[in-house]
């Protein structure tokens, strides 16, 4: 249990964070607004989802993630809609977070578009103080007074889409909100805070013959003082009924994943993590494990 706390308090409570703050997915590509508000409504159409993200299943108290999400397109002032929910929980730490994303649409020449988004996201961060004491024990000066924060933050992002290519760049947490469950008179070097994400995502759609389609995608992420984090993958579509990929996280894991379209509209994926890292050794359990759910609709 005490390695799950220390990883919750390198998130939360640490002054010097580092690793991301925002929760990502196998899936991020297919999910809307998640990493770039001028993604919303991009694809000219409506679609609503959720998907569940269980991380180091052989360990207890490891990450699990929920996610819930929407996207739509207002054709009549060129614009798109998006939204998500998310509930981010590990050991004794706990995330709430909500985004609302607008993008408006500058239509170019060949069915291709170049989009301009903006975010507002609201957060809740709370940790369980019981779990902490009994873990670090109760005089132990990192515990703070304060178990819950709100925070609000925004955010901006770019996008180019063509029919074979799609390319975008945000950042998020702008504000870079103070973040700090210490009240203490301990000296610290930094305060906590939210830290701003930089995001850079493409994709190419590849098609080999009249019934495969062939799409391999990158994600970078950039945070300051910390490692660049890279996810890629390619993803292979088929008559447009089932798809499978195979992906990689930098550092992190290998992600084998398949999934189905049910008559275009219904969309079922699931994703299934190895992990390369030190924790795979332990019970088996640096693996991870995402179900995803969507229906696409006004296509």
């Amino acid at each position: 249990m005490k390695h799950i706390v220390n990883i919750g308090l390198i998130l939360l409570i640490s002054a010097n964070v580092s690793g991301q703050q925002l929760t990502s997915s196998s899936f991020y590509d297919m999910q809307g607004s998640l990493h770039n508000p001028s993604m919303a409504g991009v694809n000219k159409h409506g679609m609503v989802g959720g998907s569940f993200r269980s991380m180091w299943s052989g360990v207890p108290g490891g990450p699990e993630t929920q996610f819930l999400f929407g996207s739509f397109y207002l054709p009549n002032i060129n614009s798109g809609l998006g939204a998500y929910l998310y509930n981010d929980v590990t050991g004794p730490t706990k995330r709430i977070g909500a985004q609302l994303a607008y993008a408006y649409q500058i239509q170019l020449k060949n069915e291709a578009s170049f989009s301009l988004g903006i975010e507002a996201r609201l957060q809740q961060f709370s940790f369980d103080q019981a779990k902490l004491q009994q873990a670090l024990g109760s005089n132990d000066p990192v515990l703070g007074s304060t178990d819950t924060q709100f925070k609000a933050d925004a955010g901006f992002g770019i996008n180019y889409t063509a029919k074979k290519l799609q390319v975008g760049a945000s950042v998020s947490q702008l504000v870079q909100s103070k973040l700090d469950f210490y009240s203490g008179s301990y000296n610290r070097t930094e305060e906590g805070k939210l830290y701003r994400h930089y995001y850079l995502h493409a994709n190419y759609k590849w098609r080999t013959d009249a019934n495969t389609e062939v799409i391999p995608n990158f994600l970078f992420i950039y945070l300051p003082n910390s490692p660049l984090e890279f996810q890629g993958g390619v993803r292979v579509e088929h008559k447009e009924q089932f798809f499978w990929g195979v992906g990689f996280r930098a550092h992190q894991s290998w992600m084998l994943s398949a999934g189905v379209h049910i008559k275009k509209k219904f969309t079922v994926g699931y994703s299934f993590d190895i992990f390369t890292t030190p924790l795979s050794t332990y019970d088996k359990g640096g693996n991870a494990h995402e179900v995803m759910l969507r229906y696409d609709f006004l296509k």
